[in-house]
């Protein structure tokens, strides 16, 4: 569970585009304990998890979805600070590429211009599915 809670601070720490040491400051703690908590080798208080959710705009829940949903019901391997590490199994959601898509998507200002975006991206999915 600590493994699990810790990957869903990471995936949301990344979807704001939020470094270990922006959330460490706002938390009040180092950028170390944040990357113990991410890894799960430190658990994260009732206390601090609710602190979290302020600080990343999400409910506390969130820390829990999707946990026991991969296979033998292990939690859903995290994403990776570096590029050698894989994501083709698990949730698509806790995949590097989804963030990346995700934050760039979201950094486009212009509304129509993001449906636009969406538009091509959603043609060339069908286009290359046939």
């Amino acid at each position: 569970m600590d493994i699990h809670v810790g990957q869903r601070i990471k995936v949301r720490r990344s979807l704001l585009g939020l470094s270990q040491e922006k959330l460490a400051e706002s938390v009040g703690v180092t950028f170390q304990q944040i990357q113990k908590y991410e890894r799960g080798t430190n658990r994260v208080s009732a206390g601090r998890l609710f602190e979290l959710s302020k600080i990343l705009d999400v409910p506390v829940n969130f820390f829990f979805e999707q946990f026991g949903k991969a296979k033998g019901g292990q939690a859903i391997p995290g994403m990776s600070d570096n590029e050698q590490d894989g994501f083709e199994h698990g949730d698509i959601m806790t995949r590097k590429e989804t963030t990346d898509l995700l934050r760039v998507y979201y950094s486009v200002q212009d509304e129509n211009a993001r449906k636009d975006i969406m538009k091509f991206i959603k043609s060339m999915a069908e286009r290359l599915s046939k």
